[in-house]
């Protein structure tokens, strides 16, 4: 049964304390229109009246409030640098398998997003706020209720977790019928509506994908079975490759149909892939932090993990702060 974040909430639980154009200026208390909002005045503001900045990233929190609309249109998305990420799923302790990454890019304020939308499934997602033009200090800016559109990685109440990396080589060829959407929205359909890997393989293969504004992407899935995939855009056609062990990885090199050997070249993914045979595939959140910090580089804005059974995510920032929380599963 979904749970209803409305009336719950998101439990903080606090740890410790401590992949463009040029952007826009700043904006002006309550400057924006937000083209994803079907909120009521209320329900947004309640929204905007929930963010609070809690690291020196800056990373923000905000608790989204009411529905929004993740098919909409959003004009003016920036042009990315092709900075690299690196992610992995450990389902080798099937009771307690993982989703971790680094997300590596320019230096942008960040969002800790909780969305409960009505129709679909509950989640916590992390959002690089810039994209939406939000540049400054955000309190009041009404671009941030299009923040639902634009999750870098999140985990959803089924244990359903997804993020992206920069893969120079994807193309992504329209097939005549299916609608558009961009490459980082469609994180959103996918936390929305997929509870399983197969369902979110199933959600990507619906839609075009929209590479223009930045660089192509792949994709790493896991779910709270342990079960794990990697998407990629090969010859212009969506691949699906699950994974077939104890942990599935991936950094900025093409990953499907590719040998483990050749993955292996890459620096990044042959420390992972060293860290988890060793541990089996099994790791808990400590592990895994410490694993993502054996592979950040100098523009690691965010580390990050979700456990696909307990709902807790545990996030460090380029600003030195820790912080925890967790989802209720159902």
């Amino acid at each position: 049964m979904r749970r209803t974040l409305l009336a719950t909430g998101l439990a903080l639980l606090l740890v410790t304390g401590g992949c463009a154009e040029s952007r826009r200026a700043a904006a002006p208390a309550g400057a924006g229109t937000p083209s994803a909002s079907r909120q009521d005045a209320g329900q947004a503001e309640r929204t905007l009246a929930s963010l609070r900045r809690v690291d020196d990233l800056p990373l923000y929190e905000m608790t989204y409030v009411g529905d929004y609309d993740p098919t909409v249109g959003v004009a003016g998305t920036p042009q990315a640098t092709p900075f690299g990420c690196s992610l992995f799923a450990a389902g080798g302790d099937r009771s307690r398998p993982l989703f971790a990454r680094n997300f590596d890019w320019d230096a942008n304020p960040a969002l800790v997003l909780r969305t409960d939308p009505p129709d679909g499934y509950a989640s916590i997602s992390l959002v690089d706020i810039s994209y939406l033009g939000v540049t400054a200090d955000p309190a009041g800016d009404r671009r941030l209720l299009n923040a639902p559109l634009l999750p870098f990685d999140g985990m959803n109440e089924r244990g359903l977790a997804v993020g992206l990396a920069a893969d120079d080589g994807a193309t992504a060829a329209p097939v005549p019928g299916r609608p558009t959407v961009g490459s980082v929205r469609v994180l959103r359909l996918v936390l929305d509506a997929a509870a399983t890997v197969d369902e979110a393989i199933a959600v990507f293969g619906r839609y075009n994908l929209d590479f223009d504004g930045g660089p192509p992407l792949h994709y790493l899935i896991a779910d709270a079975t342990g079960a794990s995939a990697v998407i990629e855009f090969v010859d212009g056609g969506m691949r699906a490759e699950k994974g077939r062990g104890a942990w599935q990885a991936l950094t900025n090199v093409p990953a499907v149909g590719v040998a483990d050997r050749d993955l292996r070249t890459d620096h990044r993914y042959g420390v992972l892939a060293e860290a988890l045979d060793r541990a089996g595939g099994a790791v808990d959140a400590p592990a895994a932090l410490r694993l993502l910090d054996a592979v950040r580089q100098p523009h690691t804005r965010w580390s990050v993990t979700y456990g696909l059974r307990t709902g807790e995510v545990r996030l460090v920032t380029a600003g030195g702060g820790e912080r925890g929380y967790r989802l209720p599963m159902s």
